[in-house]
């Protein structure tokens, strides 16, 4: 750092501010989601964070939607997740049958609805077909070895349950389950109070 960035006040305001900003942010974390087996799994912790401090330890961001045919679930602003989650409800009922469709949808309107594009979350959408991540920037991702993980805490999980696909035979609700666990001992905004739902799957 020069000599002139440390004696610039308005900089520095500046930069206060935007920190202020980042630690008074809510965040809800992790979401992670497993395929295998004839199984799909999705699971979530229940802590939500506000800054530096826990608001809430059991907040469920796991949701069945449509007859129980699609689960959902969401990491960032609560609040915003919840918006995001309406959303592609009403989308997904606009292309009955169609998670693709809806969920391409939804990215589109994310993208360039002035006002979603202010909404600070992430989404994991499953069925029975298909596994889904949907980004803010008009992403729509179907990873290949049908694992996806979001959210602070999602790295991490994503690694824990790759490593125990790859080494072991446990089930997609357990290596879910499992890879959340390690997570919450790693980052500090996820906790261990998981909830793992799961769905046979075609594929």
């Amino acid at each position: 750092m020069t000599f002139g960035e440390l004696s610039d006040p308005a900089r520095s305001r500046r930069a206060v501010s935007l920190a202020s900003r980042e630690a008074s942010r809510a965040r809800s974390t992790t979401i992670l989601s497993v395929r295998g087996q004839g199984k799909v799994a999705l699971g979530g912790d229940g802590q939500v964070s506000y800054g530096n401090t826990i608001m809430k330890a059991d907040t469920r961001k796991i949701r069945w939607i449509l007859d129980n045919k699609i689960l959902v679930g969401f990491a960032g602003s609560t609040a915003d997740a919840f918006a995001l989650l309406e959303r592609f409800e009403t989308r997904a009922k606009d292309f009955p049958g169609n998670i693709v469709r809806a969920a391409t949808e939804l990215a589109r309107d994310w993208r360039t609805d002035r006002m979603l594009r202010r909404l600070e979350a992430m989404m994991v959408v499953i069925n029975d077909e298909h596994s889904l991540l949907i980004t803010g920037q008009g992403d729509v991702v179907q990873p290949s070895d049908g694992i996806i993980g979001i959210g602070s805490g999602g790295t991490y999980a994503l690694a824990a349950a790759r490593a125990l696909v790859q080494n072991t035979k446990l089930a997609p609700s357990e290596v879910v389950r499992r890879a959340l666990l390690i997570a919450s001992e790693i980052d500090v905004y996820t906790n261990a109070n998981i909830v793992v739902e799961e769905m046979k799957c075609s594929k």
